[in-house]
């Protein structure tokens, strides 16, 4: 992101600190510039990681407090995952509208937008007497890469937030290989 962006979202976070009577301290203004610095989905613990390193002063009580403000803002999207896992999404300030593809196998998220969803998102909140003031998709399903080649760089064992072991991780792949076959 260019700092001319970046500069008026933190001015943007700043004044809605203000109108809920806190400061942005250096260390919220570091987590702000930190998140939406770039467009990836990030896990909290992923920036602590990346503030400690670089400024550790930065505590975890500041991460969740700033992230839930910055959510309350309408600034950041939290995005679940299932499971109890939850990522938070920067890109909504740039592209409101985008929804998410999102692997049940290695929690690969494929972010798209496409006009002829959200027309059938209005018809259907209109033909069912809706206003929306929010809305997402989110399509779960098995990326193509671990289907066809049984393996994927990105596959951690993970199958709906719970760790696979050993021959489970090795079951799940001869399945997903033995599907692909029968298509």
């Amino acid at each position: 992101m260019d700092a001319k962006s970046l500069k008026a979202i933190v001015s943007q976070a700043q004044a809605f600190f203000s109108s809920k009577g806190l400061r942005l301290t250096k260390q919220r203004e570091a987590l702000v510039t930190l998140i939406f610095r770039n467009d990836d989905h990030f896990r909290p613990e992923e920036l602590l990681a990346k503030l400690r390193t670089s400024d550790g002063s930065v505590s975890r009580a500041t991460i969740y407090r700033t992230i839930s403000l910055l959510v309350e803002s309408g600034m950041l999207r939290e995005i679940s995952l299932g499971g109890g896992e939850r990522l938070y999404d920067p890109n909504f300030l740039k592209s409101p509208h985008h929804n998410h593809l999102i692997c049940v196998d290695c929690r690969k998220i494929v972010e798209f937008e496409d006009p002829n969803i959200d027309i059938m998102q209005n018809c259907i909140t209109r033909r069912l007497g809706f206003s929306p003031t929010q809305k997402a998709i989110r399509i779960e399903g098995s990326c193509d890469m671990l289907r066809l080649l049984g393996t994927c760089k990105n596959f951690r064992g993970v199958k709906g937030g719970k760790g696979m072991k050993g021959s489970n991780v090795r079951q799940r792949k001869a399945t997903v290989r033995n599907a692909g076959r029968s298509r």
